[in-house]
């Protein structure tokens, strides 16, 4: 008896430390932030309209996730990115389509997470790139109530100050800075140039909101975004002037999601390039 009993409390401590350090790393704070938020969020939504979507995209990006793991890996690991994605996908499409467009989207990402990759890493945002297919597929609606559009002003503190919290852990503050200045500067820019009122919703919620959401949260993903500080100068810029255009010239909901693929895939291209440019003519890699 006393066998087991240390035997479980061994099991029990080794288990609590591993969550415990679990949940202080990037994906783990990142977790707990977009719990938070989706916390604040869900009573003005309202609950029973949020928890259906909320819990279907999650539980399918998870069970999807960890299958696959399974096969590659050969041991069960718990689908902490798929549970990121999940919960994105579902902070950004409104709260009014039904469940199953929230699960749907979510299989397309994981999908598209593990279909569309090089050997190190996959090329795109996985929540983005479905919300992008899915946009097409159901037509869908993004309300980006995640991010705390539709209650206090006062939300808008605590938004920039988890992002900002999650962008420094991963060190990508340089990037969010430079895509935002940029971003800003552009739509600015346009309300000298043209007709302010077409634009003046940029700087209004839930539009605010929506892209400083999106600056801490998707765009700093690391797989997908560039680690050294000149290249996340680059990025920045060039997704801001991607987003810029697909809202000027399409329109789309999507335009800020549009112009993070784009990134995505200078990033991937710089890698490739970069990877080449350390392996001499008999293909290894210089010292």
């Amino acid at each position: 008896m006393r066998g087991w009993v240390k035997f479980v409390a061994t099991s029990w401590n080794g288990t609590s430390s591993a969550i415990w350090r679990f949940f202080q790393t990037p994906k783990g704070l990142l977790i707990i932030v977009l719990v938070i938020l989706a916390a604040l969020a869900a009573p003005r939504e309202g609950i029973a309209l949020v928890a259906p979507g909320l819990l279907a995209a999650v539980m399918v990006a998870g069970a999807i996730d960890v299958l696959v793991l399974r096969r590659i890996q050969g041991a069960w690991e718990f689908p902490s990115g798929a549970v990121l994605t999940g919960l994105i996908v579902a902070m950004v499409l409104t709260p009014h389509e039904p469940w199953y467009v929230a699960a749907c989207t979510s299989a397309v990402a994981i999908a598209g997470k593990h279909i569309a990759r090089t050997r190190s890493a996959n090329i795109f945002n996985p929540a983005a790139l479905a919300l992008v297919a899915t946009f097409y597929i159901f037509n869908t609606g993004q309300s980006w109530w995640g991010a705390l559009p539709q209650i206090t002003p006062l939300a808008l503190v605590v938004l920039v100050a988890t992002g900002a919290f999650i962008a420094d852990r991963v060190n990508k503050i340089p990037l969010v800075l430079v895509f935002l200045g940029t971003y800003f500067g552009l739509f600015t820019l346009t309300t000298f140039l043209g007709d302010p009122g077409k634009i003046a919703e940029i700087f209004r919620a839930p539009d605010l909101h929506a892209v400083l959401f999106f600056a801490f949260f998707i765009l700093t993903d690391p797989p997908t975004s560039p680690v050294r500080y000149p290249d996340q100068l680059v990025c920045g810029v060039l997704v801001a002037l991607a987003s810029y255009a697909t809202f000027e010239w399409v329109g789309a909901a999507y335009y800020l999601l549009a112009g993070v693929l784009i990134g995505n895939i200078w990033e991937t291209w710089h890698r490739w390039l970069f990877s080449r440019q350390r392996l001499p003519s008999d293909g290894h890699i210089a010292a």
